[in-house]
This record gives structure tokens, sequence and C-alpha cells, in this order.
């Protein structure tokens, strides 16, 4: 029915469905976020318009201090650690997003390791895909996400794609190998691999992993289409999450994709 101006009264948006993205340096995260945009259409629509975005949690490094900064510059500084992201303002803006108001989200130079002055500002969607290597890693934030990926990549592979992209930016060999020994791989074996069992689907080989990234981009499409009331009324579990459907268990014929034990904002010089 028309409002009393004689225009249709605009429809509450649903809640986003937020989908968290995880995996170790270089095991393709933003490469299969990406192809899902690409496979949804989502790519080509007006950032206003869009119904599925991406956002990074490289965006959300905390501000270096004078002497943080001298350490970045030598390759000297764990951005792989917990602690050197600002997780505070991530769980805040993140809050913001799943009660579906526009936010301004950070914008990190990781030339200069400094948060910059301006924001690039996010607008409503219907399906936020969140991307880092740690999303997992805090409980409060992994408890907001309403299905958690794993990109399961093999280290030989993930250790070759850092070096090749790091040497294009004109870095030392030395220095890319010296900080993926000294910090990328203990800080990954510590930090990121034991979140593994908290998702709920795992993505062996990343982007060359289509059969599974088929299958999520049917789950998106779902809820792009309506269904996405389903999971806001179904049976919760402990944590306040909800399931619509459920992934194919791994077996010898279909090795692409495993569910779990429980069962664009990404600069050129990010450093995962």
């Amino acid at each position: 029915m028309a409002s009393a101006g004689g225009a249709e009264p605009e429809r509450p948006r649903p809640k986003p469905f937020l989908i968290g993205v995880s995996g170790g340096t270089a095991s393709g995260k933003s490469t299969v976020c990406e192809k899902i945009m690409e496979l949804l259409g989502q790519n080509e629509v007006d950032r206003r318009q869009r119904k599925v975005l991406i956002l990074s949690q490289d965006s959300f490094y905390k501000v270096l201090t004078a002497e943080q900064k001298a350490k970045a510059l030598k390759g000297q500084y764990n951005f792989d650690h917990p602690d050197a992201f600002d997780n505070d303002l991530m769980h805040t803006t993140l809050k913001s997003i799943v009660e579906g108001k526009t936010v301004e989200v950070p914008t990190y130079d990781f030339v200069t390791h400094s948060r910059l002055a301006e924001t690039t500002v996010v607008y409503p969607a219907d399906v936020v895909l969140f991307e880092g290597i740690l999303v997992f890693y805090n409980q409060d934030i992994r408890d907001m996400f309403h299905l958690r990926l794993f990109v399961d990549t093999d280290s030989d592979v993930r250790l070759s794609r850092r070096v090749l992209r790091d040497m294009k930016r004109g870095r030392d060999l030395e220095q890319i190998l010296t900080q993926y020994t000294t910090f990328v791989k203990p800080a990954f074996e510590e930090f990121c691999l034991p979140t593994k069992k908290y998702a709920d689907v795992i993505i062996p080989r990343g982007v060359d992993n289509m059969v599974a990234i088929n299958l999520i981009v049917q789950h998106i499409q779902d809820i792009l289409n309506g269904d996405i009331c389903k999971w806001q009324r179904g049976a919760m579990n402990g944590h306040g999450r909800a399931y619509k459907r459920s992934f194919p268990e791994q077996t010898e014929s279909t090795s692409v994709l495993a569910a779990g034990k429980r069962s664009h904002l990404e600069s050129s010089s990010r450093p995962h």
C-alpha cells in the first residue's frame, strides 16, 4: 500500500549474511572472494547497489609507533600476530555492518605502514565476505559469522606465491625469506592453523577448486533470492548461529570440499 504521500515506502533490507574467509598467507582468500563476486555478477555493479561485498582484515591493522614503523620498513615487524590488528575497531565495524548500517572502513597503506586519513565508505549489502588470516582468532568476532570458510592451500604453494608477489614489488629475496621463517610461518602455525577447526567449510586448493566455489555461490544465490529468511528463523546453535543448508563431506571421489569439525578493500601492497 502506498504511503500518504503517494510514494511506495522502501522495504527494509534484511540483516546481512556475514561470511568469514580465513586461511594462511597467499592461500587464495581474496582470489576466492573475487571469484565469488565475479560469478554472482557483482563486480560490475555500482558500490552503492552491490548485494555482495568484500572486506579485508588488512584494513584494520593498528596504527604503528615510530619505532614499529622503522621495524616494518626492515621487514622486522610481525604483521601476522593477533596483536597487530585493531580488534576493537574491527568488532565495532562488523557489528554496524550486521545491523545494516553504512560504515567507514579504514584505509591502510603498506608502503608507509600507516593508517591513512581517508576512509572507504561501505554501504549495506545482503551478503558480506570478510577475509583475513586471523578472522576466526578472536571469539567475539568469530561468533558473528553465519558461515565460516577456510581456504586450505599447500604451504609450499603459499610460500612460492608470496616470494613471487613480494619480488615483483621490488623486495629483496633474502628479506622475504627471513620474514617468512621468522614471523609468517610461526604465526600461521600458532595462530591461524588452529582456527581451521572453527570452519564450517574447508576449501582445498583455493580458487582452483571450482566445485567448492560453485557450491558456495549457489548458497549465496539462494540467500539473494530470498531464502535468507530460513537462516534467520532456523534453529540456533550455542553461538547464536544458524545454518540454511549443509555442504557435502569430503570423500575420495570428491576431495574438493570438506565440512569443518563442527558440522574492495584489498591493497596491492598487502602483506598476506
